[in-house]
């Protein structure tokens, strides 16, 4: 088969030819546009998965939607132990700069990019912390416009994002259109900076301005927000991503394999299928692998067979290793201990069991895996990979 024909798609956050199986969460984001476009109350929304299932490619596609709808948009990814202040500040700069050119009134966009600035210079050496401070030299944000004081610009990012948000959404409002803006990997956002923006998020929902937040991240991302605010459970709509049905894959694969003339038999399909479990990544990359080691179509369950070793020598170094490489000798011994009680979520205890060590010494190696990203706490005094099939990677790599 020609590899330049080849659709699949196996890239980090890379939207795949056919986005198949998420109909649902791309209709419930329609009616999240429509209604804040006219004035109804609506929630933030919250997607959340392990990684893999395409979270990212939705967040960016229903960026798209708020665009071609003519909103402001603006895009982050969260990084641990880093205020959001600076990231937010431009992506809000974006969306403003979107919205600017069909204001009728400059002095309000001039204002509120004031706003934007001053609200973006309220820190300056301490981006941990997201605190004032007044030694140093000023951070330059690269807005055109005078600082305005007074407003977004206390240094408490609890008071300063509610101001921010507030002005924002009233450009929007006089536009009859949103601002929706985008995080990617919410959980790694610090605690306190969550925080401020739950408590921004409510102060919207209270007075429906037409400003939305759409964050992404790891499954225990609700418990990270409930624990920051009691009433986040209330004020996001959750929604879960996960691995896509035997006719949402078949159809992932299928409908970009037409396309270009090509089809695949059905024991190929249902090979595919069992090789990637349904993991939107997964199914990329056996398809690309598939592709380029087929000879002719239809593609065979034989092809499947011959070009899964390559596909999964390319994940166990992309997609596998990168993430094993990051970790400590002590970290890569408790994610082995994880891997040899099986794939479900296992107990702390039952890993300090196997290692013959007290679950209070192995704290510091799970709480930096945690940070990570590489495991997550999926209730209470247990763990879980964030990785599918990581186990399985663990367990080879031992053999």
């Amino acid at each position: 088969m020609d590899p330049v024909r080849n659709p699949y798609a196996p890239g980090a956050g890379q939207r795949p030819p056919e986005l198949a199986g998420r109909e649902r969460e791309v209709r419930q984001f329609e009616i999240v546009l429509e209604r804040v476009a006219r004035g109804r109350p609506e929630r933030s929304m919250v997607l959340t998965g392990l990684r893999g299932v395409g979270k990212t490619v939705l967040l960016n596609t229903f960026r798209s939607m708020a665009i071609q709808r003519l909103w402001g948009t603006g895009k982050i990814e969260a990084r641990p132990e880093q205020s959001i202040r600076r990231s937010l500040s431009a992506a809000m700069h974006m969306a403003l700069r979107e919205l600017a050119p069909r204001h009728r009134a400059p002095d309000r966009i001039e204002h509120v990019l004031g706003v934007l600035k001053s609200f973006a210079q309220a820190t300056t050496d301490d981006e941990r912390t997201g605190r004032a401070t007044r030694t140093g030299p000023r951070w330059q944000p690269g807005i055109d416009a005078v600082a305005v004081r007074g407003r977004a610009d206390s240094g408490d990012l609890e008071i300063d994002l509610m101001e921010l948000f507030v002005d924002a959404a009233s450009v929007a409002t006089d536009l009859g259109v949103g601002i929706a803006l985008f995080i990617d990997e919410l959980q790694d956002v610090p605690a306190k900076d969550i925080s401020a923006l739950c408590t921004a998020c409510h102060e919207l929902a209270q007075n429906g301005g037409p400003l939305i937040v759409v964050g992404a991240g790891l499954p225990h991302l609700p418990a990270v927000l409930s624990a920051s605010k009691s009433y986040s459970e209330r004020l996001f709509r959750y929604v879960r991503i996960d691995r896509l049905n035997r006719v949402a894959a078949d159809h992932a694969l299928s409908a970009p394999a037409l396309a270009e003339n090509v089809v695949f038999e059905a024991e190929a399909l249902e090979a595919l299928y069992k090789a990637s479990d349904g993991y939107p990544f997964f199914v990329q990359a056996y398809g690309k692998a598939t592709w380029d080691l087929a000879l002719r179509s239809p593609i065979t369950a034989e092809d499947v067979r011959v070009a899964a070793p390559e596909a999964e020598e390319e994940l166990a170094v992309g997609f596998f290793g990168s993430r094993y490489d990051r970790a400590t000798p002590a970290e890569r011994d408790y994610m082995r201990a994880m891997a040899a009680l099986g794939d479900e979520p296992v107990a702390t205890n039952e890993v300090a069991a196997s290692l013959g060590r007290r679950p209070a010494s192995l704290s510091p190696a799970r709480d930096s895996l945690i940070k990570k990203g590489l495991v997550y706490s999926s209730e209470r005094g247990k763990i879980a990979f964030t990785v599918p099939h990581f186990g399985t990677f663990l367990r080879r790599r031992s053999e």
